[in-house]
C-alpha cells in the first residue's frame, strides 16, 4: 500500500531548513534504504508543502518518520498528515489495474 506524508511548511522554511537538512536527509535516506520511502521532496513555486511517498503495510511507518523528522521537531513543518494513496497505474503501482 502507498501512503503520502504531506507537510504544510512554515513560511520561513527555506530560510531555516539548512541547519536541520543534513539530519532530515539522513532520516530520509535510511527510510529509502529500508525500502519504505519511495520518493520525497518539497513542492516549488511556492515552497509551501512537501510530499513523501511511502510503501508499507501500515500508515504507522510514515507517521513514525514525521515524528522523528527534525523539520517537524523544530517547527519547519506547521502540520502534517498521512493519507492512503491507491496507486493503480504505472510501474510502481501498488495495486495495478489494467484495462
Amino acid at each position: 500500500m502507498h501512503y503520502l506524508l504531506i507537510y504544510d511548511l512554515a513560511d520561513d522554511y527555506l530560510e531555516r531548513r539548512q541547519q536541520f537538512r543534513k539530519e532530515h536527509l539522513e532520516l530520509a535516506w535510511i527510510a529509502s534504504d529500508e525500502g519504505y520511502l519511495i520518493a520525497g521532496g518539497a513542492l516549488q513555486d511556492p515552497a509551501d508543502r512537501a510530499i513523501l511517498l511511502f510503501d508499507s503495510d501500515s500508515p504507522s511507518v510514515a507517521r513514525e518518520f514525521a515524528e522523528k523528522d527534525p523539520y517537524v521537531q523544530h517547527g519547519l513543518v506547521k502540520s502534517w498528515t498521512v493519507r492512503p494513496w491507491i496507486t493503480v497505474a504505472g510501474e510502481l503501482a501498488a495495486t495495478p489495474v489494467k484495462p
